[in-house]
C-alpha cells in the first residue's frame, strides 16, 4: 500500500521552480532586526533539522548577510512542542524565527498540545527531506526486499527499528512498512533526534532506521551502514560519488524494491504570528540569500535534499495541503491524540 507522500500536489511543486521562486523575491526589504534574532529548533541535536538551522547560522557569519546575530536554540522537549509553544507565545515579534520539520503536524495530533502553524508566519520552504531505509553495514541485507523477507520470516517484534520521537514521521514510515510484513510488527524504538538514531544502528542497538540523508551520511560513508532504498517516487539527481563506488542517485527508490511507501519532510522556516509584510520580506530575502551561496548547493547535494523553494500564498497552500494529509495518515495509523 503506498503511503501518500508531501509532494502532493506534485503538478504545484513541480510548476515552481526553485530559480524562478528565488527570483521572484524582493531584493531589499525595508525592515531589519533591531537586535539579535533567536532561530529556535523544535527538535534535538544532530538531528536534520538542527543540523540545516547551524549550517545556514554558518552561511550568514560567513557571508555577512545580518547585521544582528541569529541565535540558535534547540527546544525538544515534547516532541518538538516546546519549540512552537514558545514562538507561539510571543506574536508579533519580529526577533524569533523557526524552522520546521513534519512535527510542525504531528506534534499538535498525536499529543493535543495547542498550537499549529496558523500561529505563526510562514516564511519559505527551503527543501523537501528524504528519508532512506538504512541497516547497519555488516547486516545480510542487501536489498530492501531482503529486509522485509527477514522480518516476514521472524517472530512478531523481532526486528527493532529506531526513529526520532513517537508518532512522528519515523513511525509513520515504519506503520507503512509493516503494512507489507505479513502481519509482523516492529518494536519500535524512540529518540530524541536523527543524530542519536544513527549512532543506535551503528552500535546494532536496532537492526534498521529510516533517517533522513543527511543524518546518517557520515556513517555511510565511514562503511558502518547501508543504505537499502529511498522513500521517494523517483531516485536522486545526484550523481557524484558519496562513498567509493555508491552515489546517492543508485540508491533504489523503495517502490522499485517493491516496498511501495513514499515519504518527503518539509524544512521550511516560519516566523512568529504576525509578523508585517516587510518584516516577512526581510527573512525571504535573507534565505534567498542563503540559498544562492555556493555553500548551500553543497549542503544540499551532500544531504541529498529536493531543493524545492516555496514562499508566500504557494507556500501557505502546500502547507495546508500536508496538513490535510499528516491528519489522514496519523488516524489511519491510529495516532491521534485521544
Amino acid at each position: 500500500m503506498t503511503l501518500k507522500n508531501l509532494l502532493a500536489p506534485r503538478s504545484l511543486l513541480l510548476g515552481v521552480a526553485t530559480a524562478a521562486a528565488l527570483a521572484a523575491a524582493p531584493v531589499q526589504a525595508a525592515w531589519e532586526p533591531t537586535r539579535p534574532v533567536t532561530f529556535l529548533i523544535p527538535a534535538g541535536t544532530g538531528g536534520g533539522a538542527d543540523q540545516m538551522a547551524r549550517f545556514i547560522d554558518g552561511i550568514v557569519k560567513k557571508h555577512n548577510l545580518m547585521k544582528q546575530n541569529l541565535i540558535v536554540v534547540n527546544k525538544a522537549g515534547g516532541a518538538g512542542a516546546e519549540g512552537f509553544l514558545d514562538i507561539k507565545s510571543t506574536p508579533n515579534d519580529p526577533h524569533k524565527i523557526i524552522i520546521t520539520l513534519s512535527n510542525l503536524f504531528t506534534t499538535p495530533l498525536a499529543t493535543g498540545t495547542p498550537f499549529s502553524w496558523k500561529d505563526m508566519t510562514p516564511i519559505a520552504m527551503l527543501a523537501l527531506d528524504q528519508f532512506v531505509l538504512w541497516v547497519n553495514a555488516e547486516a545480510p541485507y542487501k536489498t530492501a526486499q531482503d529486509y522485509l523477507t527477514a522480518v516476514k520470516g521472524g517472530t512478531d517484534r523481532q526486528f527493532k527499528m529506531g526513529g526520532t520521537g513517537s508518532k512522528q514521521e519515523d513511525q509513520i514510515i515504519t506503520v507503512a512498512i509493516e503494512r507489507l510484513t505479513g502481519g509482523k510488527k516492529f518494536t519500535y524504538v524512540p529518540f530524541a533526534g536523527g543524530g542519536a538514531v544513527a549512532v543506535q544502528l551503528v552500535g546494532k542497538h536496532v537492526d534498521s532506521t529510516v533517517n533522513n540523508p543527511i543524518e546518517a551520511v557520515a556513517q555511510w560513508k565511514a562503511g558502518a551502514l547501508r543504505p537499502l532504498c529511498l522513500f521517494d517516487g523517483k531516485r536522486s539527481t545526484y550523481t557524484a560519488k558519496v562513498t567509493t563506488d555508491m552515489a546517492w542517485s543508485d540508491i533504489p527508490t523503495c517502490k522499485e524494491s517493491g516496498v511501495n511507501v513514499e515519504y518527503q519532510m518539509l524544512r521550511g522556516i516560519f516566523g512568529a504570528g504576525g509578523l508585517t509584510r516587510d518584516q516577512t520580506a526581510y527573512y525571504v530575502d535573507l534565505m534567498t540569500k542563503v540559498m544562492q551561496t555556493p555553500d548551500w548547493r553543497t549542503f544540499m547535494e551532500q544531504g541529498a535534499f529536493n531543493p524545492t523553494v516555496l514562499t508566500g500564498a504557494e507556500y501557505r497552500k502546500w502547507v495546508e495541503s500536508a496538513e490535510k494529509v499528516h491528519y489522514d495518515l496519523m488516524k489511519e495509523a491510529d495516532f491521534l491524540a485521544k
